[in-house]
């Protein structure tokens, strides 16, 4: 009797604990969120007073295929690429980082605690074509993307000037205070980067060490979000700064767990206030409306009636 006993106990745990109508609700409020790339515990998060279960349960239930939205949908999978094996660098390679390597900004770090850090990269579209360049300020997450013409010098620091003209040397200044970046040629023109276009200082710029991406790890993370919408291989010659901003809006509109599950956005806003933010163009997009998926910027397009193809 008591084997089953056990039996029956184990087998009622099996099914649902909910009424069709009640999986209805909660595939309808959950299943368009999850879909547009957000992860299971954001949309708990932003839903959770309209949500009839726990997150642990609403995992299941998207484990046991009961949503409209499965697992293959969730942003996070396991993926695997080729090991990439790293060339020979020269002894010149490293010569514009004199003074400037990762050690020497940790050192710099340690006489200067209360100087903002940002972190800075780009992201490239199809060889030879438009990239982005990317920004993300340490004190709130919050990411910036540029759009430039090309992944050069030149280009990058017409676009830190751009940057350093709409928010003011000065704010410039208060959020770049320290700029650390890889050590691709496109960042190598240190005067270029450290200086505004009337040749006052604005910045100072420190390096990774070669093949060490984990020290600018916050927008190397926040770079996967643009992937999400960005694919690899994805041309970006028909984007605007305006799709560019658009973008940002959404994914720093995206609540993070390592900031309480608040959203750059609403840290930034209450770090920068509302002047800074509106001079980056971003806008705060409320938390069950964000998406993560390609369909932002096509229906941007659509919305636009651009209707050139879009190359990958």
């Amino acid at each position: 009797m008591i084997v089953a006993a056990d039996d029956l106990l184990s087998e009622s745990r099996k099914g649902v604990s909910m009424q069709p109508e009640e999986l209805q609700y909660l595939d309808d409020l959950v299943s368009p969120q999850l879909l547009n790339n957000q992860s299971v515990h954001v949309v708990f998060t932003t839903s959770k007073d309209k949500l009839p279960c726990c997150e642990r349960t609403l995992y299941n239930y998207v484990d046991k295929c009961l949503l409209t939205a499965r697992n293959l949908d969730m942003p996070r999978r396991v993926r695997f690429k080729a090991r990439y094996k790293h060339k020979t660098r020269t002894a010149s390679d490293a010569e514009f980082a004199k003074d400037r390597t990762y050690e020497d900004f940790k050192a710099y770090m340690e006489k200067n605690p209360d100087m903002p850090v940002c972190e800075m990269d780009t992201v490239v579209g199809r060889p030879g074509g438009k990239a982005l360049l990317t920004l993300i300020f340490r004190s709130c997450n919050l990411m910036v993307a540029i759009l430039i013409e090309r992944n050069t010098q030149d280009c990058v620091i017409k676009a830190l000037d751009g940057l350093c003209a709409a928010m003011g040397t000065a704010a410039f200044r208060r959020l770049c205070g320290v700029i650390l970046t890889d050590r691709g040629s496109e960042f190598r023109s240190t005067y270029g980067i450290e200086h505004d276009a009337n040749g006052k200082l604005r910045t100072q710029v420190f390096y990774c060490d070669p093949y060490c991406s984990w020290q600018k790890g916050g927008v190397e993370k926040n770079h996967e979000f643009i992937r999400q919408v960005l694919p690899k291989k994805t041309s970006f010659d028909w984007l605007t700064q305006d799709a560019i901003d658009l973008m940002m809006s959404h994914i720093n509109s995206y609540p993070r767990a390592r900031l309480n599950d608040e959203s750059p956005f609403e840290v930034a806003e209450f770090l920068m206030g509302k002047q800074l933010l509106a001079k980056l163009n971003l806008q705060k997009i409320p938390a069950k409306d964000v998406i993560l998926r390609p369909t932002l910027l096509k229906m941007y397009r659509i919305a636009n009636l651009q209707q050139e193809p879009i190359h990958q």
